[in-house]
């Protein structure tokens, strides 16, 4: 059904047709097409959010800009150089549900104002792939491009929220696919362990889009079976201290813990980050709870004993 809007545009369409046909059959089916045209444009239109409201921090990017040119980012291996993005924003706030921008439109976007755990390694991940563009391209819409690569299912917003990967393993799963990033999990002794993506149909008041629009809880719940019918493979913590060594600055690791009734899934995300006396630290946006910012951390082998549910970690290399 077309909005008032829509429908307003379309008054003047409408009485110039009607006398610029003649029989009543042949104005019903011009007066068809023009609303049908008009409301097609307008949901079009509708599909794009504001400039402004899709990316915030500008002075921050033309800083990491100025940065990436001055330090010869381009030069380094995709993975240290999302680990030298990740340091330059080192310091920035902690921010809940950032992504959570529209209450019915989805669209690629960056904060650089505030961060949470997910958006500090994929803004560090995309600004890394933009610096392969010509220098002249290196603008915050190029960005956008290389966030929607990452984090929408098969690299597309449709505009839909269910085309963005809510789950870091299923983000895994489907950048593994297209051969962004590759999964070292099971390579390094990842154990199979039993699976369950629920987070989101359980909080579901805490996500702006889900309680604006209840009707997407079925599909999500289907989302999320699919993703838990997968299996989740996870290096225990008591081993990871064995495989840091096989570890490299910009790798994603992902932190998966156990809840009570022993299903396992994802709970937290961060970089690897290698520092210059060899050691290997968790870099990561930190919650208010702790740090409350981007921070370089302790290895992981000794972040995952400061709580009891974390039981191991996913490790992922990006690639290109």
């Amino acid at each position: 059904m077309c909005s008032w809007n829509c429908r307003g545009a379309c008054a003047k369409r409408l009485s110039i047709v009607r006398r610029l046909t003649q029989t009543p059959l042949q104005q019903s089916a011009v007066c068809f097409a023009i609303i049908l045209l008009s409301c097609s444009v307008a949901a079009a239109i509708e599909t794009h959010l504001p400039f402004n409201t899709v990316f915030k921090g500008r002075g921050q990017f033309d800083r990491l800009v100025s940065m990436a040119r001055s330090n010869d980012w381009k030069s380094l291996p995709i993975g240290e150089r999302t680990a030298a993005v990740g340091q330059a924003l080192l310091g920035t706030r902690y921010k809940h549900f950032t992504l959570e921008i529209d209450n019915r439109i989805e669209a690629p976007s960056v904060n650089f104002t505030g961060m949470d755990c997910w958006t500090f390694f994929e803004t560090s991940l995309a600004f890394a792939r933009m610096l392969n563009e010509p220098d002249e391209n290196w603008t915050p819409e190029t960005l956008l491009r290389y966030i929607e690569t990452d984090r929408y299912r098969s690299g597309v917003c449709t505009g839909e929220y269910l085309s963005r990967l809510h789950y870091l393993e299923d983000w895994l799963y489907d950048n593994d696919r297209r051969g962004l990033v590759e999964d070292l999990t099971s390579r390094l002794g990842g154990l199979s362990v039993p699976h369950s993506a629920r987070e989101m149909t359980q909080g579901w008041r805490h996500y702006r889009y889900l309680a604006a629009n209840r009707s997407l809880l079925g599909p999500l719940a289907q989302m999320e079976n699919r993703v838990s019918s997968r299996r989740l493979y996870e290096i225990p913590k008591n081993w990871v201290g064995r495989i840091e060594s096989k570890l490299q600055s910009g790798d994603i690791i992902g932190i998966v813990s156990r809840d009570p009734g022993g299903l396992y899934s994802t709970s937290h995300v961060g970089l690897a980050l290698r520092t210059n006396d060899g050691t290997l630290h968790f870099m990561h946006a930190s919650s208010p709870g702790n740090y409350g910012k981007v921070v370089i951390d302790s290895r992981p082998s000794q972040y995952l004993y400061r709580y009891r549910g974390d039981s191991g970690i996913l490790v992922a290399r990006p690639l290109k």
